[in-house]
């Protein structure tokens, strides 16, 4: 955990990566073992600080492969992930781990409908297993469940109880994902100026906010981001690890130390891990984050990257694409003849452009290479056609 414990010193932010807890959480995927500890390894490599590796109670397979991922020695801190409950506590410190979640509903509606029970009952419950983990000398993260829908006041006093059984930490859960930038910035503002408690944004995308929202956490204060891989997660997902840890760098000015550059084989990797493709614009990591079709577009990026780019492609291990189709201009098609060993002239290209876009439309997408080839070749076969006078003045071949 050498990495988490030096972004501690830094007081630095900090990248928590639930991919094997919550990911695996999206209804439908069920990660192997061999995946599993694939994955850790592959998180670790990219660089995040710490590693929610799964759920050890439930025994089995599940616990087998945390306790693996704790003995491998990472650079990243293993957490695993626990009900408010000393037994599910005493499964997890079995595997070795370094870091334990307590999870315990904060908001009314849960403690009301889903615990039926009380607030003081969650209060209670959750310093016993905060207590307990602490005399064990582990990292405790206490994290408040649908706390975006908990009344502010209780959700300060539960963050202090917290902190007096020895939390490290308070994770805010917008467990439902009703979060907006500005109440995220306001309300923990107000956590942290009323308990001075580290805050970890864990935020779930289902009204498309989940990175804004963790950002917008960020900027308030809260030092540690919960992210998966591909924004996996329940329902709608949670924040993305490759848009968070890219808007941090380029966004913010933040260099973490994480490896960008093996982004797309992570994300491929857990897509295919997952069942879950990756789909083309997909920001970031999908297939068309650098491709360009459009002639002043293309155009743009041929002369200066930076026109239509806002970073590098092989920043994240892509490459830019030339797309060419209906809305293709000559110098695309020029320059992608090039590539071919093929010099056009501009009248060439101007007559090559016109077959293409009528091919574009026929087929209803852009050509392939091969595609461009056939064109260039009935091209050159029907210029080179020895032309002949029908004897009405007009030229046939």
């Amino acid at each position: 955990m050498k990495r988490f414990t030096e972004g501690l010193k830094k007081g630095s932010i900090m990248l928590v990566d639930t991919t094997l807890r919550d990911g695996e959480q999206t209804a439908g995927v069920v990660f192997s073992n061999r995946e599993k500890l694939r994955i850790a390894k592959m998180l670790d490599n990219v660089g995040v600080h710490q590693i929610e590796a799964g759920v050890p109670v439930m025994g089995g397979d599940e616990k087998e492969a945390i306790r693996q991922i704790a003995s491998y020695g990472l650079q990243a801190s293993i957490m695993a992930w626990n009900r408010a409950n000393v037994n599910d506590v005493r499964h997890s410190l079995e595997c070795g781990v370094d870091a334990i979640a307590v999870s315990i509903s904060t908001s009314d509606i849960h403690i009301k409908h889903k615990l039926r029970t009380s607030r003081e009952w969650v209060l209670e419950n959750m310093t016993k297993a905060v207590e307990y983990a602490k005399n064990e000398g582990v990292y405790v993260s206490v994290n408040a469940e649908d706390a975006s829908r908990t009344d502010l006041d209780f959700l300060i006093q539960f963050t202090r109880e917290a902190q007096a059984a020895g939390a490290d930490r308070l994770r805010y859960c917008d467990t439902v994902g009703v979060l907006e930038p500005f109440r995220t910035y306001e309300e923990i503002s107000r956590i942290i100026d009323a308990t001075g408690m580290d805050v970890e944004m864990h935020t779930h995308n289902d009204f498309g906010m989940a990175t804004a929202n963790a950002l917008a956490g960020m900027r308030a204060g809260a030092r540690f981001i919960g992210v998966t891989v591909n924004g996996l997660g329940e329902r709608a997902g949670n924040a993305a690890l490759e848009e968070v840890a890219m808007a941090l760098k380029f966004l913010y000015g933040m260099n973490l130390g994480v490896n960008t550059k093996d982004f797309l084989n992570l994300c491929e990797y857990v897509a295919r891990a997952s069942g879950r493709p990756l789909y083309p614009n997909k920001p970031i990591v999908g297939s068309n984050t650098f491709a360009h079709e459009s002639g002043i577009h293309a155009d743009g990026v041929l002369k200066y990257p930076e026109t239509y780019e806002v970073f590098s492609p092989e920043e994240v291990g892509l490459q830019r694409q030339i797309i060419i189709g209906k809305h293709s201009g000559r110098k695309a098609v020029k320059m992608k003849f090039v590539e071919y060993g093929i010099a056009l002239s501009d009248e060439e290209a101007s007559d090559i452009l016109e077959a293409v876009r009528s091919a574009a439309v026929e087929l209803k997408r852009p050509l392939f290479d091969k595609e461009l080839m056939y064109i260039y070749e009935d091209y050159l076969y029907d210029t080179k056609r020895p032309k002949k006078n029908n004897g009405f003045g007009e030229e046939t071949v």
